[in-house]
C-alpha cells in the first residue's frame, strides 16, 4: 500500500485537519456564508496556528451563531463579554471586535448588491489561478493578495492584510496551492 502524499502542512496525526486538507482546502468556494466564515476564522488565525482555529470551528459556529451576519452585526457589550470568557474561541478583543465590524461591513456590501463571492471571483475572471509550487515555494503573499486586502480594507473589514487574504485565497479556492507533490493538485487543477 502506497503512503498518499500531501502537502507538508497538513498534519497527519489530526483527522479533522487531514479532511480539511483532503476534502477542502483549495476548492473553489461560493458559499456566502462558508467565505464569511473563512474571512473571520482566517483572521482570528493571525499569530497562531490554522490547525489551533481548525480545532475550535465548531465552537465559533455556535459562539457567533452560526455566523449569521446580521445577529452578529448587532452584537452588544453583553455578547461580547460572553464571547471573550468562551474557551471554545480564541478570546482576543481585537478579533471579535473586527468579526462584529466585518458583519456590519458584509451587511453593507450586500446593500450595495454586492456579494464576497462576486467581488472575490470578479479578481479571477471566476477561475482559480493554478499554481504549480513545490515544497517550501508557496508565497505568504502576492500582489493579488495585496489588491483585495486593500479593497475590503476600503470597504471597513477589518483583520484583512494581504497574509490574511492570500490564506483566505487559498482556502476557498481562488489559487490551487496543492504543491505539485499532493494528490489534491490534481485533482483541483
Amino acid at each position: 500500500m502506497t503512503e498518499t502524499c500531501r502537502c507538508s502542512w497538513a498534519n497527519p496525526k489530526n483527522p479533522l485537519y487531514l479532511a480539511y486538507h483532503d476534502e477542502e482546502w483549495g476548492v473553489p468556494c461560493h458559499d456566502e456564508a462558508t467565505l464569511f466564515e473563512m474571512l473571520n476564522l482566517e483572521g482570528a488565525q493571525a499569530g497562531l496556528s490554522w490547525e489551533t482555529i481548525l480545532n475550535k470551528r465548531a465552537n465559533y459556529r455556535v459562539a457567533f451563531d452560526g455566523w449569521d451576519a446580521e445577529r452578529i452585526a448587532l452584537y452588544d457589550a453583553v455578547k461580547v463579554a460572553s464571547l471573550l470568557a468562551d474557551p471554545g474561541i480564541v478570546r482576543n478583543r481585537l478579533k471579535v471586535a473586527a468579526t462584529i465590524v466585518n458583519a456590519q461591513a458584509w451587511l453593507r456590501l450586500r446593500d450595495e448588491g454586492l456579494s464576497l463571492d462576486h467581488l472575490l471571483w470578479d479578481y479571477v475572471d471566476g477561475r482559480a489561478i493554478q499554481n504549480n509550487w513545490a515544497k517550501g515555494e508557496v508565497p505568504a503573499k502576492t500582489p493579488l493578495s495585496d489588491r483585495i486586502s486593500k479593497d475590503l480594507s476600503k470597504r471597513g473589514f477589518k483583520f484583512v492584510g494581504s497574509t490574511i487574504i492570500y490564506a483566505y485565497m487559498q482556502a476557498t479556492g481562488l489559487v490551487n496551492d496543492h504543491t505539485v507533490h499532493c494528490f489534491r493538485h490534481a485533482a483541483l487543477k
